[in-house]
């Protein structure tokens, strides 16, 4: 009996000692009141998909596997490779236009105004076909605006795990939302 005792004091101090570092930490990192809808969204990333037709069927499995983390984060995509995604994950994916009638264009126009934190862009380059996204004007925008950015799955996995460890905070600073 005075082993639970113990123990049950325990987590009570445990518990009380989490629930005053959450209040410190709230009170030292935010100097004005924000709602909890704010606060989640602060800790949001903005990832954007395209994949070249021979790759979307990879794009679909890297996106299922890291279903859980992906989850966590607002999701757009060009409008064949968000189709696939969104029905094999079950994922919200915002979708633009097809690659080929100027999604990639949309989406690039969102790396220029600092809307997208991560670019995902699973690309061909031994194969490119006519109507394919011009990954060259992707790339450039994403080295002028800082956006990590990754053409193929092994980047793509490093770029996750980053993501899910904080790794990428960064952006937060060198671009806050407002």
């Amino acid at each position: 009996m005075p082993q639970i005792k113990r123990t049950l004091k325990t987590l009570i101090l445990e518990f009380e000692k989490e629930k005053y570092l959450y209040k410190l930490l709230k009170t030292l990192r935010f100097s004005v009141t924000i709602t909890e809808r704010e606060f989640k969204e602060r800790d949001l990333m903005n990832i954007a998909l395209i994949a070249h037709d021979s790759k979307k069927e990879l794009m679909t499995q890297f996106c299922i596997a890291y279903c859980g983390i992906l989850s966590k984060h607002t999701l757009s995509a060009t409008g064949t490779t968000g189709k696939l995604v969104a029905e094999a994950t079950g994922l919200d994916i915002d979708k633009y236009l097809s690659g080929s009638q100027g999604g990639a264009q949309q989406i690039g126009s969102r790396i220029a105004c600092d809307e997208i934190d991560l670019l995902l862009l699973f690309r061909d380059p031994l194969n490119p076909k006519p109507g394919e996204p011009n990954e060259a004007n992707l790339l450039r925008l994403c080295d002028v605006h800082n956006v990590p950015v990754a053409t193929n799955i092994a980047t793509a996995e490093a770029l996750i795990h980053s993501l899910e460890r904080g790794d990428l905070d960064w952006r937060d600073i060198v671009n806050p939302k407002a």
